[in-house]
């Protein structure tokens, strides 16, 4: 997909439809977000067809423009800032094959190293640019039902994920105590590419300069950089599984239009 010539083509026909809005107005919204990126499993002994979800969830906040072309017919843009991190459960696992310690209090065997429970954590910041093509059912005087399609770029400017960890330093159920919970930092950014192209689908509720807004976005293409799992550390060089998924989004914003143009 060549990004500059869909970006260009995009925003001809957003200043074209500008041009001949009957009413307009300019606002600022604010709301959640739950961004979902489903990816294949790497495990060799997994379906190759089954897709892994990590639901992240944080905050969106942007400028939107409205433009009224007729009867209703018109579009909703902007600019959106989406922050949003995902913190696992806490797992247990043991260094060695062997099984864990009753929790009798008593010392481990000389060299058995000591079991630890880990949780990842995910955090990411991105940018989009979306154009909405929307319809607007006025059910009352300045209140109207909104029902909207359009495309989403996304543009993440950081994503990394955090393994913390702390390690169980006494089996004894009455004084199970741990150190100081130790972290190791990566960055997601090799994995991932920095471009994601989705498609939304939603409905809206607007009062006067009120609105509200709701929906979801499907991901439009393989999120990944590398075509083979074996490239990203899994497995060995053999190991073939071809790497792919998809980043969707739900959200749901509030927002306040304060400024709006008078019909033509």
């Amino acid at each position: 997909m060549n990004y500059r010539h869909f970006l260009t083509c995009l925003l001809l026909t957003v200043i074209s439809l500008t041009a001949v809005a009957q009413k307009q107005a300019v606002g600022i919204h604010i709301g959640f977000a739950q961004p979902i990126y489903r990816t294949n499993i790497p495990d060799v002994d997994a379906s190759a067809t089954k897709l892994h979800a990590t639901t992240l969830n944080g905050l969106k906040i942007g400028l939107v423009y409205d433009g009224t072309i007729i009867k209703g017919f018109g579009l909703s843009m902007g600019l959106n800032y989406t922050f949003a991190m995902h913190n696992g459960k806490w797992h247990d696992y043991t260094w060695m094959d062997e099984p864990a310690q009753p929790t009798t209090g008593k010392p481990r065997p000389l060299g058995f190293l000591p079991d630890f429970e880990y949780r990842t954590q995910y955090q990411y910041h991105q940018g989009e640019i979306f154009v909405d093509w929307q319809y607007k059912f006025e059910i009352a005087k300045e209140t109207y039902i909104i029902l909207y399609t359009g495309p989403t770029i996304q543009c993440t400017f950081a994503f990394t994920s955090k393994d913390y960890l702390r390690y169980i330093v006494s089996h004894d159920e009455a004084s199970l105590k741990y150190p100081a919970v130790e972290s190791y930092e990566a960055e997601m950014d090799s994995h991932f590419r920095k471009l994601n192209v989705t498609w939304g689908v939603g409905a809206g509720f607007q009062y006067k300069r009120y609105f509200i807004r709701g929906g979801y976005d499907f991901g439009l293409i393989n999120p990944y950089k590398e075509p083979n799992f074996s490239e990203l550390g899994y497995g060995d060089d053999n190991y073939s599984r071809t790497t792919r998924g998809r980043i969707d989004q739900w959200q749901i914003k509030l927002g306040v239009y304060f400024w709006q143009s008078d019909d033509k």
